[in-house]
């Protein structure tokens, strides 16, 4: 896992960029990752929660740096959330931790990503939009 303390901005973000920051950024595309193994579907008695934050993995761009103990892992903490979700005593706080950390060291939040040095590429919101440096020359030529 990456650093402690206060999560880092995104390399774009950042102002200063002569400071070393220690290990190069890995910056990956968002999206699903092409060439995933044959992956087992969610368990039919797992919480819905469980199963959608499990399928989640499988679109999300930290998934191309999964090895089978990774996803073995993403199994073993979508059981331990089905289990804490469906609870009757409600979730325990010492459960919520240890589920926490385990979805942290498979670098599931933006936070983590940072952390660790790896950002996902951001697809674009909506269609560009164009250009203002005509208008602004217009205005330069009319004395505005």
């Amino acid at each position: 896992m990456g650093t402690r303390g206060p999560i880092p901005e995104r390399s774009e973000a950042r102002r200063r960029r002569n400071k070393g920051d220690g290990p190069p950024l890995i910056q990956a595309s968002s999206g699903p990752p092409t060439g995933l193994p044959s992956l087992p579907d969610p368990d039919p008695l797992w919480h819905p929660i469980a199963s959608d934050w499990y399928l989640s993995l499988r679109e999300s761009g930290q998934a191309a740096f999964y090895q089978p103990s990774d996803w073995a892992v993403a199994r073993y903490a979508a059981d331990l959330m089905s289990k804490v979700l469906m609870s009757e005593r409600g979730p325990n706080g010492q459960l919520v931790a240890a589920l926490n950390s385990v979805m942290s060291s498979l670098l599931t939040t933006e936070g983590d990503r940072r952390r660790a040095r790896m950002e996902l590429e951001r697809k674009p919101a909506g269609p560009k939009l164009a250009s203002v440096s005509p208008l602004d020359s217009y205005r330069d030529l009319a004395g505005g």
